[in-house]
């Protein structure tokens, strides 16, 4: 158990050290894949927060609207002819 920890002591220590080396040198992407990476992930941020502010939108401006009843319901007439046969 000794050489596992320390093993994954190894690994996190130099998962730290590249990604302070890279902060070091300004360097935050080192491929094509992270730039592509790191766009949608903000990407899907960026809907996930546009959607939250659409819903909060509707939240605050619509249902204020519904209480002064403006959604009326419009009583509708009777088109066209009654049918006989369908009557018991």
């Amino acid at each position: 158990m000794g050489s596992a920890g320390q093993n994954l002591g190894e690994e996190f220590n130099n998962q730290i050290n590249d990604v302070l080396s890279r902060l070091a040198t300004k360097q935050m992407f080192q491929s094509d894949w992270d730039i592509a990476a790191f766009a949608i992930f903000f990407i899907f941020i960026g809907t996930v927060l546009l959607m939250v502010l659409l819903a909060l939108i509707h939240c605050c401006c619509c249902c204020c609207c519904d209480s002064r009843g403006s959604h009326k319901k419009v009583p509708r007439k009777k088109v066209g002819i009654d049918n006989k046969a369908m009557e018991p």
